[in-house]
């Protein structure tokens, strides 16, 4: 099963997936990264930024989850420009090999295969940041999604679309539809790291970790994974009926197995 991590903090939460990341980079310069967008993995990247100081990140590779299709790349939502401007930028990773799908509807019909074939090329993930989404979505593997799937075009969910327009002027300029990696994918990569914060979170981490496996709840698939480290604030364990073993697991975990 998953090793559950409540935290007082998303800022606890930050510190401890970052010194995992800085471990990662010291014992393998050219790490492949999962890298998430949104707020939920902001406090990870906002840790790094001391944690990486002095630290030769010149090697580091990084794929992200996610991309709308038919945006601008230079649009201040489009994900390569957050990705840019919250991760690249403030970590001085070298752009050139941090990747983002691409979008853009001239060559979207083979986009995520183009994408797939650079994940093998890197040689895979090796820590994947993931955040989920009220309706137990991660990446944008909407309900129904398949725990095959590899990175391709999907339709966002209107509830999607409502929690993402706060970036947006209105929901009328949240695209309908997206690249993203698969369960497959993600799956694939060496170490999941999922993170959630806040009540609304409550009922998606609950069903992810202790629901049934269901395409119906996407985030059910970590558990299919056999290196998944959650790590949760206290409103986000709300609804996790294991919550104190999960505490007294952790805080008798032996230093030298790590996480």
């Amino acid at each position: 099963m998953a090793e559950i991590v409540i935290v007082p903090s998303p800022a606890d939460a930050g510190i401890l997936v970052a010194d995992e990341i800085v471990k990662l980079i010291a014992s393998r310069p050219d790490a492949v990264l999962g890298l998430a967008t949104g707020s939920t993995p902001l406090p990870v990247y906002e840790a790094l930024r001391p944690r990486l100081a002095g630290v030769d990140v010149s090697q580091v590779r990084g794929f992200a989850l996610d991309e709308y299709v038919g945006i601008d790349p230079q649009h201040p939502e489009s994900y390569r420009s957050v990705i840019t401007k919250e991760v690249v930028e403030p970590l001085g990773l070298d752009p050139a090999r941090i990747h983002t799908p691409n979008g853009a509807l001239e060559t979207i019909s083979h986009a995520g295969e183009d994408y797939e074939q650079a994940i093998a090329a890197a040689g895979g993930v090796d820590l994947q940041i993931l955040g989920i989404g009220t309706s137990g979505h991660i990446g944008f593997n909407e309900p129904g999604s398949s725990f095959a799937s590899r990175t391709r075009v999907k339709t966002l969910i209107q509830q999607t679309r409502e929690d993402n327009a706060r970036f947006f002027d209105s929901i009328d300029e949240v695209p309908m539809h997206c690249i993203t990696q698969g369960l497959g994918t993600i799956l694939s990569a060496r170490h999941l790291f999922l993170l959630a914060f806040g009540e609304s979170k409550a009922h998606a981490v609950a069903g992810a970790v202790e629901g049934p496996v269901s395409s119906s709840l996407p985030g059910s698939a970590i558990q299919l994974h056999p290196h998944v480290t959650v790590v949760v604030d206290e409103a986000a364990a709300s609804q996790l009926q294991n919550a104190d073993y999960y505490r007294y697991a952790y805080a008798n975990k032996p230093d030298w197995q790590g996480l």
